[in-house]
């Protein structure tokens, strides 16, 4: 048996000093002001994907994971949607996340309800186990955004935000002399936090050499989690931590369809006192669709002294898809900690099959359209035009389509000058009255 064993001995040996290797290739990135935020787990990220994504989601924001990174996404998903996410972080502790979105026309909205929480054990001078319960933090989020100017040509411009409350409890703890637990002792260290995000998402096409509806260069912005966080209940309430307030810019290009690529830039914010922010972070991560059932993830994160190594993947079966991710996490120290983290995600068809009708429609009868303008039934082509606007219109849609304008602009002016001619060549027919002399 020590026989078979020696080989993983070996690769475990090998694998903890090339993690204190790259320790000390970030050694000098280590923030001294990591840590001095409340409510650290809104930097934990819920689900799969953008953390396989190296948290680079600012920008991409094309799935339910927006409400953490971006609050201006719920407005232009292609469908509703429903998840539900476990992350299993450093030790015991865990994050469960439950989360629902929907859209009309360009208003999107949604709620997330998510929990952070790690055993708390208490032990005595002795060692004896006096108190047993949990950590934790749960918060719960309400989510608007509207995407301004949408059209056919401009996919117009998404903004939103969300309003999330958050409390940390802090179990009661016990006596150092009698080892009974003191009523109310954890209250006057729990907290009460209230904050709001922002941002703004806008889509465009640039060199883009492959045919879909959606454009393939995205660009975002977004301010998270500024507020305040009170404690001291139960005594005098006063201010808590700052919360941990950050401000992302991110990109996500699709370089061809199958191959996606994202970036994010992320300045910690410390509101009470703006010279202990913490240093920027930057994530990078890459998307390649093995089919249109399965998608490979992989992304780098460096904040700090924390390079993070993730991988993931997700296989989407009868609009319901499942991800997992593996984290590597040096976290400044030779000893890397791994976490795992999963997502189970429903699309919801409802409003996203009453716009995929509407959309049938309009391509339909704006082809037509063109038909009959090819063929001189001008007055015919407009009618199929008005039908086109009509249904892009419709409040499930809202975007102004701008190809069937111009068709029926064009045929307008078309009527209007072949107008002009017929009333000319009357003119022109019409007898003169003679003169009598």
């Amino acid at each position: 048996m020590l026989i078979f064993l020696i080989p993983f001995r070996a690769a475990a040996f090998e694998l903890t000093q090339a993690a204190a290797g790259m320790a000390e290739a970030f050694e000098g990135l280590v923030d001294d002001n990591e840590g001095l935020t409340s409510f650290r787990s809104f930097n934990i990220p819920s689900g799969a994907r953008v953390e396989s994504l190296g948290g680079a989601g600012t920008a991409l924001c094309d799935d339910i994971s927006f409400f953490d990174y971006n609050p201006a996404a719920s407005a232009i998903l292609e469908s509703s949607e429903a998840a539900v996410f476990h992350n299993a972080w450093i030790g015991d502790s865990a994050m469960e996340t439950i989360a629902a979105t929907g859209r009309r026309g360009q208003l999107g909205y949604g709620g997330q309800l998510r929990c952070f929480y790690v055993p708390f054990t208490e032990y005595n001078y002795f060692g004896d186990k006096v108190a047993g319960n949990y950590y934790s933090e749960t918060a719960v989020t309400a989510n608007m955004s509207y995407n301004f100017k949408a059209g056919y040509y401009f996919k117009g411009v998404a903004v939103g935000g969300n309003f999330r409350a958050a409390w940390r409890n802090v179990p009661d703890y016990t006596d150092n002399d009698t080892d009974k637990i003191i009523d109310g002792s954890g209250l006057s260290q729990s907290a009460l936090g209230l904050m709001v995000d922002g941002g703004v998402v806008v889509r465009f096409n640039v060199m883009k050499n492959f045919a879909s509806r959606e454009p393939n260069l995205r660009v975002g912005a977004a301010l998270n989690n500024v507020g305040v966080s009170l404690t001291g209940f139960g005594k005098s309430v006063g201010l808590d931590d700052p919360l941990p307030t950050r401000l992302s810019l991110g990109a996500a290009y699709r370089i061809i369809k199958p191959i996606l690529v994202t970036v994010d830039f992320k300045k910690p914010i410390n509101i009470q006192n703006i010279g202990s922010s913490e240093k920027f972070s930057a994530s990078l991560g890459g998307e390649f669709t093995v089919a249109s059932f399965c998608k490979i993830d992989a992304g780098l994160c460096i904040q700090g002294g924390s390079p993070r190594i993730s991988i993931g993947s997700s296989f989407e079966l009868k609009r319901v898809e499942v991800g997992i991710n593996y984290t590597f996490d040096l976290t400044s120290s030779a000893n890397p900690v791994n976490h795992i983290s999963c997502s189970v995600k429903a699309k919801l068809p409802g409003k996203a099959r009453i716009r995929g009708n509407l959309q049938k429609k309009i391509d339909e009868n704006y082809i037509q359209g063109l038909k009959l303008y090819a063929q001189g039934e001008y007055e015919e082509a407009i009618a199929h035009w008005d039908i086109a606007i009509e249904a892009a219109m419709d409040k499930q849609m809202s975007i102004t389509y701008e190809p069937a304008l111009e068709a029926k602009v064009a045929a307008r002016r078309f009527l209007e000058s072949k107008q002009r001619i017929t009333d000319m060549n009357k003119l022109n027919a019409t007898p003169r009255p003679t003169t009598k002399n």
